[in-house]
């Protein structure tokens, strides 16, 4: 079988990449935890002189990358380029953390000395969407080889070019061979690698059922998983918030990567009292966004990913249209190829609509009107998803409030939309996942939290 990768915008296709058989994929398993007895042995300082390295060639190859998911996924090119940043910023991160992360934490007991030692597990398998290509990748993979794991890559399979990207970046740093390898494959082999008796761990970044199908995989054979999933991230709009800024902020965050991000904000909750200033504004700066070519530096939003996820979304809409939902902008397929899908905003939406019950991946917005501050806060945790949430108010120590103690979700933001830092650690509560990425705390899930005790 072939793995094809077909060009967004154009319908044409890019290049098939022939499929690996279980043979192959097996050698590769066992040559990564080959690698795994000699890297585990390496120094911090070693491991983070390599891993600078891969940050230098990301900033140098910085361009080269954003193309290639333009042209892979449809990412428009400057979004991609801040993507390649990002991405060596993660890498120089935990190459200066890591040790400290992992220091040992001496434990007063009744022994001559007891102490917590973080020691790596050996090889984790990664299986990672093609949304945001390489930054969910490296993510991953940083802190996981600067722990002393080694890593096996399930790439989407309309991003194998990027996917195979990441591994040559890792291997021109200088990286023993097959500390970082790429699995290419489909879907159907995963459970296989998970089986394999050298995989410790598994990390997945994807929809809630691929991530319930992998923990139950990996459930049955007693492996470590950590799942990040889907979202449906309530921005609430309360009565004192600014609402120009806060417009301005919602639109921003629906439209990153032309809509397809898991911490997107998704549904907006507003008070009664702000929604029609919220709605005009909101309508003026979606239709203000430039669509089109994402090799082209004014490009704001490109096209979906694939063809089929357009098409799903667009019956999402329809859906929520027969239930009661009125479209203020957008709602329709546009003519031509490439899988286009335009802003898009939909208001009076409730419970029992697409538009709020499902994660709508792209770039539709479902504005949910309420009569005041606390039904606002009801009506945000109203959701089986927990990844993101933002409120906006004026009053900043009540907005700090409703986010530590209110709102639902993983990550909880106060005037801001919600992103991911390689300072703060990342990750959701109940169908959006659990286990977290970045900080100490991601570094900390995938190594033997280790109880050394000594006798007197």
């Amino acid at each position: 079988m072939s793995l094809v990768s077909v060009n967004p915008a154009t319908d044409a296709v890019i290049k098939e990449y022939q499929e690996m058989t279980a043979r192959e994929v097996a050698d590769a398993v066992d040559q990564a935890h080959a690698s795994f007895s000699s890297w585990r042995k390496t120094g911090f300082e070693e491991r983070a002189t390599l891993m600078h390295s891969a940050a230098r060639i990301l900033r140098e190859r910085t361009n080269e990358y954003a193309v290639l998911m333009a042209e892979e996924m449809g990412k428009p090119i400057s979004q991609g380029r801040a993507e390649t940043e990002k991405c060596a910023w993660v890498c120089d991160y935990y190459a200066e953390q890591a040790e400290s992360f992992l220091e040992s934490e001496i434990i007063e007991t009744d022994a001559h000395k007891s102490f917590v030692a973080f020691r790596p597990l050996g090889v984790v398998l990664a299986v990672m969407p093609w949304n945001f290509p390489l930054w969910q990748v490296l993510r991953f993979a940083a802190p996981a080889l600067m722990a002393g794991n080694v890593g096996v890559l399930k790439h989407a399979s309309n991003v194998q070019g990027c996917a195979l990207a990441i591994e040559d970046v890792f291997r021109q740093a200088g990286f023993p061979e097959n500390v970082f390898r790429t699995l290419l494959i489909g879907s159907k082999q995963v459970d296989a690698v998970i089986e394999h008796p050298h995989v410790r761990a598994v990390t997945l970044t994807g929809s809630t059922p691929a991530g319930q199908a992998v923990a139950k995989k990996a459930g049955q054979v007693l492996k470590k998983t950590v799942l990040e999933l889907g979202g449906s991230d309530p921005y609430v709009v309360l009565a004192d918030a600014d609402i120009e800024a806060a417009a301005k902020t919602c639109v921003t965050s629906r439209l990153i990567n032309s809509g397809q991000s898991c911490i997107n904000a998704k549904r907006f909750v507003v008070v009664a009292s702000q929604r029609e200033r919220f709605e005009q504004l909101f309508v003026e700066q979606r239709q203000a966004a430039k669509v089109g070519d994402p090799l082209q530096e004014e490009t704001e939003v490109g096209p979906q990913a694939r063809a089929d996820l357009r098409d799903e979304l667009h019956e999402q809409v329809e859906r929520s249209l027969a239930k009661g939902a009125r479209c203020l902008l957008g709602g329709s397929i546009p003519e031509g190829p490439g899988a286009f899908y335009p802003p898009t905003v939909l208001t009076d939406v409730k419970k029992g609509m697409p538009a709020f019950d499902e994660e709508l991946f792209g770039p539709v917005a479902a504005i949910i009107v309420v009569p005041d501050d606390d039904d606002a806060i009801q009506v945000a945790n109203d959701s089986n998803f927990g990844l993101g949430a933002a409120v906006f108010t004026a009053d900043l120590e009540r907005g700090e409030r409703i986010a530590t103690e209110e709102l639902e979700a993983g990550c909880c933001f106060v005037n801001a939309f919600v992103k991911s830092d390689p300072r703060l650690p990342f990750g959701g509560i109940k169908q959006s996942g659990y286990g977290r990425e970045l900080s100490h705390y991601g570094i900390r899930e995938f190594v033997n939290i280790k109880t050394v005790y000594v006798g007197k």
